[in-house]
């Protein structure tokens, strides 16, 4: 079960109740769920009951008991408890099943994975300035609330600079509206389209205008092309580049991430995983600042018997958890993004996504080394490692930036 599933069923629960007459309050249109924080108990926790107990004229710790034993009920949900003042905490049952299914989501969504149907029934007319960050804001915000099902349309207050075309922005009127129209007005760059495009180039450029929040400057100076980890934008494509680079080397070794019907379990750390002590930093994949990455895989060439990743123990170690939880996260990420039309938030969850990749990466090199064989904990990690990079430029394409597969 994702954040957006669970959400889905404790908002199923309020309607539930309020059907059958046990709360009397207005349905909400959706309900946020978070990632517990530090010292909290259970996976996820929400605050439903303290918005519901106005309206229902009912204590937040009445309402959130109602609605306890009816998400309680749902399959997925191992526990249910009440904390606070009124704070519904989750336990997700059979994790195992819930990481395979985000993995097996991302698989089958591709670039769409965290797109959806959340603002179908808006129809959203942003108005900006003639000037180069409000276009690419407005351009980027115009992707990410489509991704979410709404239907727009985006006017510039007069006719645009040619060279926003080479940024890929597309306005569809000029003008004055006859009526007032959502504007968008982040920070000016202080700078025209046909400047930056000049020092940085479309991807650069358009990663340093959509990256800060609209109201904070835009960084727009030489550090975007700096080709090394200290430049968010590189990491971000570097770790798409690689996860490629894994799914090819993968190949050349003969295995897959694809599931087969039988299990073997095996985890981060164990012996029979571990690179060789002689292999050398290629084999072991270690991060940007530590090695190039550049080298090929040694091709291993017996035949390699299919193995799934089954009950992949591998992905509830310590290093792929982070991940894990990231790309399990990315689809509430984007709707939030889309709905505070804030693509800032899109280009953090890129970078975070980045960080965890390497850090499992370096734990658990999706590869094998030397002479070791490929094995189920091979086929967890590159299933992992695959989602990942599907997630990354997934990400970058809502931004209008291109993920090469080669850096």
């Amino acid at each position: 079960m994702t954040p957006a599933d669970l959400s889905r069923t404790v908002l199923h629960a309020v309607r539930r109740a309020v059907d059958e007459d046990a709360l009397r309050a207005p349905v909400p249109a959706r309900v946020r769920v978070e990632r517990t924080r530090p010292g909290g108990s259970g996976d996820y926790a929400c605050a439903v009951a303290l918005q519901l107990a106005g309206p229902a004229a009912l204590p937040a710790l009445e309402v959130a008991r109602i609605l306890r034993e009816r998400v309680a009920a749902e399959p997925g949900v191992g526990r249910v408890e009440i904390t606070g003042p009124g704070f519904l905490s989750f336990t997700l049952d059979a994790p195992a099943v819930g990481d395979r299914a985000v993995l097996d989501a991302v698989r089958e969504q591709g670039l769409a994975y965290g797109h959806g149907d959340a603002l179908r029934d808006e129809i959203l007319q942003f108005h900006h300035a003639r000037e180069v960050r409000a276009a690419v804001t407005a351009h980027a915000v115009r992707r990410l609330v489509i991704s979410q099902g709404a239907r727009v349309r985006v006017s510039c207050e007069q006719a645009s600079d040619p060279d926003w075309a080479r940024l890929g922005v597309t306005v569809d009127a000029h003008g004055s509206p006859p009526v007032p129209l959502t504007e968008v007005r982040p920070v000016p760059a202080g700078a025209t389209a046909g400047e930056l495009l000049e020092r940085l180039g479309p991807d650069a450029a358009r990663w340093g205008l959509l990256r800060p929040a609209g109201h904070d400057r835009a960084a727009l100076g030489p550090e975007l092309l700096v080709q090394g980890e200290v430049n968010p934008l590189f990491r971000v494509r570097y770790a798409h580049a690689r996860a490629r680079a894994l799914t090819r080397g993968a190949a050349l070794l003969g295995f897959t991430a694809e599931p087969a019907p039988h299990a073997e379990r095996a985890t981060c750390g164990g012996s029979h995983t571990e690179p060789a002590p002689h292999a050398g930093p290629a084999a072991r994949g270690v991060g940007p600042a530590r090695s190039a990455r550049s080298a090929q895989p040694v091709p291993y060439t017996p035949h390699v018997p299919p193995v799934p990743y089954g009950d992949a123990a591998v992905l509830h170690d310590g290093a792929a958890r982070p991940l894990l939880d990231l790309l399990a996260d990315h689809p509430g990420v984007l709707l939030a993004a889309a709905r505070h039309r804030a693509p800032d938030r899109v280009a953090r969850q890129l970078e975070a996504v980045a960080h965890a990749f390497f850090d499992f990466h370096d734990s658990c090199p999706p590869l094998p080394a030397g002479d070791e064989k490929p094995s189920a904990a091979h086929r967890a990690r590159l299933a992992l490692a695959e989602a990942a990079g599907t997630v990354l430029a997934g990400g970058l394409s809502l931004l209008g930036i291109r993920a090469p597969e080669h850096l």
